[in-house]
């Protein structure tokens, strides 16, 4: 009988379901913290605040170590460096959401069938999107924008050597993190405080 269906008097059975028991998940490289306890909505990364954004990227980061190991995949699929290349961490991003949607224990039994269908879509674009953006397994450099008349010149392009992807991630994630709470204090202090619009 479903929670919705349950009568009032019968009690939820709280017991854990054992396919979902952390302990019998394989070990995740670059394990940054809890998975989510529920599938979130789609995630619109302009719009999130520095908490959100801080728990997004850990969350992401985990379970892109667990897709390259569980899959196997190459460094033209998903590279060390994808968290500096928007066009990669937004097509994650997705294909992550997708997943925790996929396997939620409410979802349809033909749910994992059609991500895995979808998965097979999505390596196709993200090696599209690494062959564009030049990113390897021992180098990085952004990816090169196309400058319409009348902007400015873009900065010249270098590669940078991939000293320790671990460690960039991090400094990545405070960098953005820190980004986003300036803005936030921006707008606050733009406020008038008596009437709390903007000033």
């Amino acid at each position: 009988m479903s929670d919705h269906t349950r009568a009032p008097s019968e009690e939820p059975d709280d017991r854990p379901d054992p396919d979902l028991d952390p302990t019998s998940m394989p070990e995740m490289h670059g394990d940054l913290g809890p998975v989510l306890e529920e599938p979130p909505g789609p995630i619109n990364w302009n719009l999130l605040t520095a908490d959100e954004a801080e728990h997004a990227w850990l969350e992401l980061n985990q379970w892109v170590n667990w897709l390259r190991s569980t899959y196997g995949l190459s460094t033209s699929v998903i590279p060390p460096m994808w968290h500096r290349h928007p066009e990669l961490h937004w097509e994650l991003s997705a294909l992550h959401t997708h997943w925790l949607s996929a396997f939620d224990p409410q979802q349809n039994g033909s749910a994992p069938i059609g991500w895995h269908r979808d998965f097979a879509d999505a390596r196709q674009r993200l090696r599209d999107w690494v062959a564009a953006s030049g990113t390897r397994l021992d180098r990085d450099r952004p990816t090169r924008q196309t400058i319409w008349p009348g902007e400015d010149e873009a900065a010249p392009i270098e590669e940078t050597p991939i000293e320790n992807r671990d460690e960039d991630f991090v400094a990545f994630v405070i960098a953005d993190v820190e980004r986003r709470r300036q803005i936030e204090h921006d707008f606050y202090a733009s406020l008038n405080p008596d009437t709390g619009e903007l000033a």
